[in-house]
């Protein structure tokens, strides 16, 4: 059998990966889903306490607008200590790149060593990568940092925000447009729904199998809009 003629073969090899978007991905994950949760389940919890449509819209967008605030404020605060622990770390690296490079020559061969590679390879892989950049080469193999997962607060508060914003919607618009005595029922059913569509939409921007998070978001999120409902429906005995 002849050999393949490799000469006809595609020179690049088209492979998918997902680790860029893993900053704004989680931030937007975590906003939408807060946001349909949070906001559902307090309205799910108003309604059962047996309040007028008008109060029911009034909760639904006084709950979007602070928990997007929240959201917003609460990433940019993660994320910013994040960035700055970052910072702090490439400056504590870049100081001893300066001051003990012998050292840091041997700790990055070291690295490479306890991949597989033989001593006199690690030492040739570690000289030409840090003769490139050696700071850069540092923070990616001894620190984890590279320029496709660094902390972005401003992105991250960003995209937390419009995704809460976003998140809220489906059971606000039940409430507008199906107002009446079976709203807590259409409210339940929307945002389980969209939970669901949250699952697989998550799931495939992070390349990841849609099953197991489509059952996180909607058992979860069926179990807060109960406690609050529950809690509705405590109040408006009391009262």
């Amino acid at each position: 059998m002849p050999a393949p003629d490799l000469s006809q073969q595609p020179s690049a090899h088209a492979e998918r990966h997902f680790v860029t978007r893993t900053g704004w991905l989680r931030a937007a994950v975590l906003g939408a889903n807060d946001g349909l949760v949070s906001t559902a389940s307090l309205m799910v919890g108003v309604a059962a306490a047996s309040v007028s449509a008008g109060q029911l819209v009034l909760t639904g967008f006084a709950g979007i607008a602070a928990g997007a605030m929240s959201m917003a404020a609460g990433e940019y605060v993660s994320v910013s200590s994040q960035a700055d622990s970052e910072r702090a770390d490439l400056a504590r690296e870049s100081a001893a790149l300066v001051d003990t490079p012998e050292e840091e020559h041997a700790e990055f061969a070291a690295i490479y060593e306890q991949r597989g590679l033989d001593p006199d390879l690690a030492a040739k892989v570690a000289t030409g990568l840090m003769a490139h950049d050696p700071l850069d080469a540092h923070a990616r193999d001894e620190m984890g940092i590279s320029a496709a997962v660094a902390a972005r607060p401003l992105q991250a508060a960003g995209a937390s925000a419009a995704a809460f914003v976003v998140g809220g919607l489906p059971p606000l618009l039940v409430a507008l447009l199906l107002p009446g005595a079976q709203v807590i029922y259409w409210m339940v059913g929307v945002t389980l729904a969209a939970l669901g569509l949250l699952g697989v939409a998550s799931a495939r921007l992070g390349g990841a199998p849609a099953g197991r998070a489509v059952v996180r978001v909607v058992v979860f999120g069926g179990l807060a809009m109960a406690v609050t409902a529950l809690v509705g429906r405590l109040f408006e005995i009391a009262v």
